[in-house]
């Protein structure tokens, strides 16, 4: 999974013309990329039933996120948007509902996807 976000990275890490409402940088895209990768990672182990793994996961991919978000000089819709299906996720992993947190994960994965191709 390491090999796809770098390799992701790397195609995406071309500039932005002036044209886009999101200013990412390659630091951005990276730190976009690490959060999908821990994404990824807590959505395998939240099919699994494995809620306090993906719970960890999680975390780590809002810390991402988060740190993304502080980057850019425009707000991206796609970005805050996968910031709230990951609070949603982390919360329901809390709860013990795993199913529910993996369905938050898969809408933050895909939005955390679209932030960085559009």
């Amino acid at each position: 999974m390491k090999l796809i976000g770098l390799i992701l990275a790397m195609l995406i890490s071309a500039p932005i013309s002036a044209n886009e409402s999101v200013a990412a940088t390659g630091e951005t895209t990276a730190l976009i990329t690490e959060a999908i990768d821990r994404a990824e990672t807590a959505q395998i182990h939240g099919k699994a039933g494995h809620t306090s793994t993906l719970l960890e996961y999680a975390q780590e991919s809002l810390t991402h996120a988060q740190a993304a978000e502080k980057k850019l000089t425009n707000t991206s819709p796609h970005l805050n948007e996968s910031i709230k299906h990951l609070n949603e996720a982390i919360e329901n992993a809390k709860q013990n509902h795993p199913e529910t947190a993996t369905r938050h994960m898969e809408k933050a994965i895909e939005q955390m996807r679209l932030s960085i191709t559009k």
